[in-house]
């Protein structure tokens, strides 16, 4: 499958599924039906469903350049958001087209870049080979694995009133999660509390670059990101260099993630449930916050 960057647009809605006939859920893109033993006090076969997991090849111009463990799914929108995260390319005018092939083992995902981007990666290409939950493998220096994040202009603002609504739409946008308790999700919302999309993946820093993918192909700007997983130094760094400007995250931020958001500008809010938020950088960007809230 070849795609054009001009012509290329992610449905932001997630797919219900599901069949009329039988109640029982259909097998959507990236999970399967196995067979299991359930202990719980009954006996014979059952089965469940699991999250796929597979390699994905990053290629850019020819060369590999990253392998990443993802499941099956929005792999156009996961290599345009590790693209822009990256610094590979510097908008997705920069992307020309991507194709999907198979592998014996996964899939390959060519892009098309420009000449300037392509000689920028040469220059500092490294060997990266991705894992769940990890980010960082195969750095070369340790100069590589913290590196100075993108500066983010101060341009937006975003309610606290509209918090709650966000955090409800991780649900939304776990497909696979509500099958198989797998999968972590990352989601854009609009200014007015409205959904824009979301993405999910059995990793957090994947299901992160799908949605960034996502939101540059889609042209969503103002707004805040959402995280169901903890704010970690990459996940912030991945934002800002997406000029991203308000991030909450369900769970823990650590250290370097909150110095990272106060050196880029980010707003950063973490152990967000419902109807309240620990705000950890730049607190100036959320309003409506009243005595008690």
């Amino acid at each position: 499958m070849t795609l054009r960057i001009d012509d290329f647009s992610i449905p932001a809605s997630p797919v219900v599924i599901g069949t009329p006939e039988t109640g029982r859920p259909e097998a959507p893109n990236g999970a399967l039906l196995v067979d299991i033993v359930r202990v719980n006090g009954t006996s014979g076969p059952d089965t469940d469903w699991v999250a796929q997991e597979i390699p994905v090849a990053l290629v850019y111009n020819g060369i590999s350049h990253a392998v990443m463990m993802t499941t099956p799914r929005d792999l156009e929108a996961f290599a345009v958001g590790f693209s822009l995260a990256e610094g590979i390319v510097k908008s997705t005018d920069e992307i020309y087209g991507i194709e999907v092939e198979d592998t014996c083992r996964g899939k390959a995902v060519k892009l098309e870049v420009a000449s300037s981007a392509f000689w920028a990666l040469k220059s500092r290409r490294r060997s990266m080979a991705g894992r769940t939950g990890c980010g960082l493998c195969g750095v070369e220096s340790l100069g590589d694995a913290v590196r100075t994040p993108s500066v983010v202009p101060q341009t937006q603002t975003f309610s606290i009133r509209h918090l709650d609504q966000a955090l409800a739409y991780l649900n939304d946008a776990e497909e696979l999660g509500r099958l198989t308790g797998c999968t972590h999700a990352a989601v854009w919302v609009n200014p007015d509390g409205t959904l824009a999309g979301g993405a999910e993946d059995v990793g957090r820093h994947v299901a992160l670059d799908k949605l960034l993918g996502k939101r540059a192909l889609n042209g969503w700007k103002e707004g805040a990101l959402v995280l169901s997983s903890r704010a970690s130094y990459e996940m912030v760094s991945k934002a800002a260099a997406c000029g991203v400007e308000v991030i909450f995250a369900v769970s823990a931020p650590t250290a370097l993630a909150v110095d990272t958001a106060r050196q880029a500008g980010v707003t950063l809010a973490a152990f967000c449930r419902r109807g309240r938020a620990n705000i950890y950088a730049h607190p100036e960007r959320i309003t409506d916050i009243i005595a008690g809230d």
